[in-house]
């Protein structure tokens, strides 16, 4: 379990088929086998790592189920991600509960200044719109972001300057894909009148 609040942002140093290398700045450490981190909105298992000067290098297996619903079959070396610690008890919940089990893949249809904030334009799958909101959450590339307006399968956010300089975002130009993660809440609600019908 993840809150979308990005805590790194980590490097992919290898890749080998659907085993990346990740470089980051967690401690070794604290990072044991099995621990699962949040890279850009997936969770994925953690499988070795080792010590770095300044962090560690982890390694992760990606399905091709994983690669074929989201955005790491497109991971090389040198892309730059969002990572995300697990939620441990008692930590502050400063976003929105995200499950990191990503929903599908968003492309931006554009990015424009708002002041010293960004406004990114979303265009989400169409089996996925129903479940985004105006001022719902939203989880893009692992970040819990709220959701401005929605129209048709469109919608809108606004990311602060604080975000983009502490993650990805501040690289982010119309055309490129990101994760999507839709609100836990509003999947189970639309599930649940389902069955009132």
């Amino acid at each position: 379990m993840f809150t979308g609040i990005i805590t790194d942002i980590g490097e992919v140093a290898k890749r080998d088929g659907g085993r990346f290398s990740i470089r980051s700045s967690y401690p070794a450490g604290s990072i044991g086998i099995g621990a699962s981190i949040a890279c850009d909105g997936c969770c994925l298992t953690v499988t070795a790592v080792e010590p770095l000067d300044g962090g560690s290098l982890f390694n992760v297996d990606v399905s091709n189920e994983t690669r074929s619903k989201t955005t790491l079959d497109s991971w090389q070396r040198g892309t730059r991600i969002n990572l995300e610690r697990s939620l441990a008890a008692g930590d502050e919940l400063g976003g929105h509960i995200v499950t990191g089990h990503v929903d599908g893949v968003a492309r931006i249809v554009d990015v424009h200044p708002d002041g010293d904030s960004r406004r990114l334009t979303f265009e989400a799958p169409e089996h996925l719109a129903l479940y985004i909101a105006p001022k719902g959450s939203i989880a893009l590339g692992g970040t819990s972001l709220t959701v401005n307006e929605v129209a048709g399968n469109r919608f809108g956010v606004n990311v602060i300057p604080h975000t983009l300089t502490v993650t990805t975002w501040g690289a982010k130009t119309a055309g490129q894909l990101v994760n999507l993660e839709v609100d836990l809440f509003a999947r189970y609600v639309a599930r649940l009148l389902e069955f009132r019908r």
